[in-house]
């Protein structure tokens, strides 16, 4: 048994190459890696033992060639590449060319096996649902894709998603990855103003990627020894965390610095964050992978307990003045370009609009934690009592109306004019055999695109501009489109009307409409 593996040297694919080196049965791991990636070094020292076994392929997914290599003579193909915010927020060309281009490539890649086809393991991203409130915590496959504006990482990986649910690889499985937690986790937040992006009250169900790493070998495991054709391949899930790792943004912020003896209303103001235009949800559905797969473990606490044990130079941070942390850690992350109080200083009106609705709106965010409504102290958006609980327990919380019955594959004809009429489309193919027959559609705009019934019923997928173009038009689809407004209009007033773009030198850009 042969397996390819791509973002061997990120966090879930070290944590993966951990868990896949004891599977005996695979005797071969070949490995992409960037040319100029230093991390292999330490990587390949790390699993010496296991060298053998390994073959290391210097290249670009960009490159078509180079995926051709990886896939030659493969069994699988385990696909973690990918290029995150902050990384794809500074260098956005970057992530286009590993998310969607390179994704492209590798899919191209292996459609062109036609003796022995490897089957693909494709990781996707929770970003794909878009920013969530209070209104929808909750969020399931199937439910509508609404991308966050100016999130070239989003974005990239919605496309490349599309291409993998719409190719003609045999057996492919999309598993949108939950937020991560990793070794890396300060080090990484506390370069960059990306941190600032992470709404107070967003919902988060976090995953660690030891047990994204155990998920990875036991799909492998258990496919190696039975057909997993029916209820695994060619499908799309949600790796979740599981119940005890369902919490909010401020509450991770939180447990972080716990590890300096201090809490986030210590280091953080109400204004530092943005209130909305963030990707966060907790899953419906995440017992199904871990049904499946049985790979949750770990929990919030258990992380930060071990974190906090193995990076005692964090520790230090207990006998240091909070002010001057608050002063040399955070506020100095004010100048970083990708902060939010930074957009507001240097009048960055299409950012301040995404990420607050306006200066307006951020002015009227209350200047100290008594008068901010924290979610997790019982107190909703508007200061009205709930039960924080309640909320996490599902206790009166609404689902995404589907426009058909989401829990019976079985859908009908008209299952899908349902959907295509919600959407403010239509479906122009007069009949169909099966979810993976390829229709015709027409959105809202009058354009007519390919697509699956599943990609568009069970993933969430609805052709709209940020699938062509790096634009974002929610604020107007969202005014004909019955199932985007569901969503947009949790975090959006009815009477704005604006598009964002980038221009061709990624500037954020905002027009009216």
């Amino acid at each position: 048994m042969k397996i390819a593996i791509t973002g061997v040297t990120g966090n879930m694919g070290q944590a993966t190459l951990a868990e896949v080196v004891e599977i005996e049965a695979i005797e071969k791991i070949r490995m992409l890696v960037l040319p100029d990636d230093k991390r292999i070094k330490k990587l390949l020292k790390r699993f010496k033992k296991h060298k053998k076994r390994f073959e290391v392929l210097y290249g670009n997914l960009a490159d078509k060639s180079v995926c051709e290599k990886l896939v030659c003579g493969v069994d699988y193909v385990v696909g973690l590449a990918a290029v995150i915010p902050p990384l794809s927020d500074q260098a956005p060309q970057k992530a286009i060319e590993c998310n969607e281009i390179g994704i492209g490539n590798l899919v191209s890649a292996i459609e062109s096996v036609e003796e022995n086809q490897p089957k693909f393991i494709h990781t996707s991203t929770l970003a794909l649902y878009g920013n969530r409130n209070q209104h929808h915590p909750w969020a399931m496959v199937g439910d509508p894709l609404l991308v966050s504006p100016f999130d070239i990482y989003s974005a990239t990986k919605l496309r490349g998603e599309f291409r993998v649910l719409e190719s003609n690889i045999k057996n492919f499985a999309v598993l949108r990855q939950t937020a991560m937690l990793h070794d890396n986790m300060l080090s990484d937040n506390m370069s960059d103003g990306l941190m600032f992006h992470t709404c107070f009250n967003a919902p988060l169900e976090w995953a660690t990627a030891h047990d994204s790493g155990v998920l990875i070998a036991n799909i492998l495991r258990r496919d190696m020894t039975e057909d997993l054709s029916q209820v695994f391949w060619r499908k799309c899930f949600n790796i979740g965390g599981g119940s005890e790792n369902r919490v909010t943004g401020y509450d991770i912020l939180n447990d972080g610095f716990k590890i300096i003896g201090g809490s986030a209303k210590d280091f953080f103001e109400p204004n530092f964050n943005a209130t909305r235009n963030f990707h966060g949800v907790w899953f419906y559905d995440s017992k199904v992978l871990d049904d499946l797969f049985h790979y949750q473990s770990q929990t919030t606490q258990n992380f930060w307990q071990s974190f906090g044990k193995s990076h005692g130079i964090f520790k230090l941070g207990k006998i240091v003045p909070k002010c001057l942390i608050k002063k040399f850690a955070i506020k100095r992350l004010f100048k970083n370009n990708n902060s939010a109080k930074f957009w507001v200083k240097h009048n960055d009106q299409p950012r301040v609009m995404a990420y607050f609705g306006g200066k307006e709106k951020y002015d009227a965010i209350a200047k100290d934690w008594k008068h901010f409504c924290l979610l997790n102290e019982n107190k909703g958006e508007n200061g009205e009592l709930l039960s924080f609980e309640g909320l996490k327990n599902r206790e009166n919380a609404l689902q995404i109306d589907h426009f058909f019955d989401i829990d019976n594959a079985n859908v009908s004809l008209e299952d899908l004019k349902n959907v295509a009429k919600a959407h403010g489309g239509k479906l122009l193919s007069k009949n169909f055999s099966g979810l993976n027959d390829k229709l015709e559609w027409q959105n809202s705009d009058g354009e007519t695109f390919e697509a699956r019934p599943y990609t568009v019923l069970f993933a969430g997928h609805w052709m709209n501009p940020t699938y062509t173009q790096n634009a974002w038009d929610f604020d107007r689809l969202a005014k004909t489109d019955k199932i985007y407004a569901q969503v947009w209009y949790d975090s959006h007033e009815k009477d704005e009307d604006n598009f964002y773009f980038y221009d061709k030198d990624f500037n954020a850009r905002m027009k009216k409409i």
